[in-house]
């Protein structure tokens, strides 16, 4: 299944068997082995390349979910103490809320083996879904989604710019890249007011700020990612209608977290650990 995963991902054999240090006969033939075991086609030539049939997607997704709960599974029959965390975060929520609480949790359980993922919210919650990481902060999860969420830390979405003078009806708005909950968020507040500004699509968090500073426009943004930009005078809070929009942090695993993920929960929602970072336990 890692095989023919690595097949799906990188859409070629010779790349599959570079990443992982085998030889494309060894691929192919893993692959070959699959197919023959179901009776379908899982891959079909593309160009210089190759493509997943509609099998193959529908393959590679319960694959994705197996090999997860089996990684899953191993983590959680280790020590809490000494097990590994898998933390997704949004790049603000990466930037400005995660750090602090993660430091304090490394210091205090040094054995923990921890990751920390930046992606987009949709990817997050997908990799969640997949049993790919351990537990994700971001804005609320699909309603969708066989998720829980497990804690809550109050944020807001406030609209920042240089001046306090711009008119948000014609100045630019600043965007992030598409699957941002922000950028869902900008644009369906834009539709409330029923304005067309023009917009401009940036690639990261750290740009849209860099962006605003330099008055190449306004953006919605989350408090916690401006706070000392508006304390030193960069930037300054203006008022539009709708706004501050109440968004607060999630902290989302899937119904059965390993033991490392709630030792962690349990240190994320304790202020003495944590102080003004901590997030509130999530009521049933």
């Amino acid at each position: 299944m890692e095989t023919f995963l690595a097949v799906a991902r990188l859409g070629s054999i010779r790349a599959a068997a570079a990443r992982l240090h085998v030889t494309e006969a060894a691929v192919s033939a893993a692959v070959g082995h699959i197919e023959k075991q179901l009776g379908v086609k899982l891959i079909a030539r593309s160009g210089r390349g190759i493509a997943l049939t509609e099998a193959g997607r529908v393959y590679a997704e319960y694959c994705r979910g197996i090999l997860g709960m089996m990684k899953e599974a191993h983590a959680a029959v280790r020590q809490a103490e000494v097990g590994r965390l898998r933390i997704g975060v949004v790049a603000t929520a990466g930037e400005s809320v995660v750090l602090r609480p993660l430091a304090s949790f490394r210091r205090r359980y040094p054995a923990v083996e921890l990751s920390l993922s930046i992606h987009p919210r949709d990817v997050l919650f997908l990799e969640l879904q997949h049993h790919e990481t351990d537990l994700v902060i971001a804005g609320r999860p699909p309603h969708t989604a066989n998720l829980v969420i497990q804690a809550r830390r109050p944020s807001t979405l406030v609209v920042v710019g240089d001046s306090p003078d711009v008119d948000p009806t014609t100045t630019t708005w600043l965007l992030r890249g598409t699957g941002s909950g922000t950028r869902e968020a900008t644009l369906a507040l834009l539709d409330r007011l029923q304005i067309d500004p023009p917009t401009l699509t940036l690639g990261s968090h750290g740009a849209v700020i860099a962006a605003a500073r330099e008055g190449l426009g306004v953006t919605l943004i989350h408090n916690d990612a401006v706070g000392e930009h508006i304390e030193s005078g960069a930037l300054t809070v203006i008022d539009v209608a709708g706004t501050p929009l109440d968004r607060p942090w999630h902290a989302v695993t899937t119904p059965t977290p390993t033991p490392v993920t709630r030792l962690f929960l349990a240190h994320l929602i304790d202020p003495a650990e944590t102080g003004t970072a901590a997030f509130h336990a999530a009521g049933p």
